[in-house]
């Protein structure tokens, strides 16, 4: 949703919110920051595409995302100062720049490519390789219940992709390319999140990809018109908005209510889509789009009661 992130630069996940949350048990203000997250998130996967239907290269987009975002961000450093910029973890963000800004291209190449509902509900996999990452890259083990569901959840990505007819092409790749990489995003910012707060990680990740996705920009470079100027602002803006509403949502209520409203960016895409662009949605992105997010919100619960179980546990033996 890009970095995603997106996801996809498309839309984050439920590491994503901060360690430390402002506010716990209130799911009413929870569901209104996240509702309007992915609003916003809805209306950045849409400027984007207008940027690339104008005739800008998406290489050149992805640098003034990340510009623009970065000029958003900056009041964050005159209110918390030089400590902003410091960070024990420094190795796992350049991990994460480097995925990141793959996965970041590879949204910016869909949505030039690709309706941006249909984008929007691969973006739903991202979860669902994230959960794979984990079992990879962390030693998680998985059961058979959570096998089942991330079967049935790639099943629904078959729906909408149908390979091997004309349906699947570069954009679906790159779509499905952004959903694998989000997911592997995701397990970084486990590990980040025990050492920086949300405000911090974001920061820091915004102003580190700017500088090397100006590199392959130079080579595919037009100097943009004053009539890109809104479209540019709006993707950047909407980044950092959508971001900071997501953690604060994150940070209202538990993360497993929370994902339940995360379906709300396709009705949003949707709309969106076909006032801007006129795109028309089948019912089979719709139908492969319920079948995956109903798998990640499972994915995603079950996550949180093992967990939980987990810290009970722990602390009966402490109380022994």
């Amino acid at each position: 949703m890009p970095d995603h992130h997106k996801p996809t630069e498309g839309v984050p996940s439920a590491s994503q919110r901060d360690p430390r949350p402002l506010v716990r048990d209130d799911p009413i203000r929870a569901v209104i920051w996240i509702t309007l997250a992915m609003a916003l998130f809805a209306v950045l996967a849409a400027s984007s595409r207008k940027a690339a239907l104008m005739g800008m290269h998406p290489l050149q987009v992805v640098f003034l995302r990340n510009l623009s975002a970065t000029l958003f961000l900056l009041p964050m450093l005159i209110v918390r100062g030089r400590s902003l910029l410091r960070s024990n973890a420094l190795h796992l963000y350049g991990v994460r720049v480097g995925i990141s800004i793959f996965s970041m291209t590879a949204w910016f190449y869909a949505l030039a490519l690709m309706p941006v509902a249909e984008v929007t509900a691969i973006g739903f996999l991202a979860p669902l390789f994230g959960t794979l990452g984990a079992i990879v890259f962390l030693g998680e083990k998985v059961r058979v219940r959570r096998w089942t569901a991330l079967v049935i959840g790639f099943l629904g990505a078959m729906i909408i992709l149908r390979p091997g007819t004309d349906t699947f092409g570069v954009g679906q790749a790159c779509a499905v390319f952004n959903a694998m990489s989000s997911g592997v995003v995701t397990v970084l910012l486990k590990q980040l999140s025990s050492e920086d707060d949300s405000g911090k990680i974001v920061f820091l990740t915004t102003v580190l990809m700017t500088p090397p996705t100006l590199i392959p920009a130079l080579f595919v470079w037009q100097a943009p018109g004053w009539e890109y100027l809104p479209v540019i602002l709006t993707i950047g803006l909407t980044g950092v908005l959508g971001h900071y509403c997501l953690m604060r949502g994150f940070a209202s209520t538990e993360a497993s209510l929370v994902m339940t409203f995360d379906f709300s960016r396709l009705p949003f895409a949707v709309l969106i889509g076909w006032w801007m662009f006129g795109e028309v949605t089948d019912i089979w992105t719709w139908v492969g789009a319920a079948i995956i997010f109903a798998s990640a919100i499972y994915i995603t619960r079950r996550e949180a009661k093992l967990r939980s179980q987990a810290r009970a546990a722990k602390l009966g033996m402490k109380n022994d």
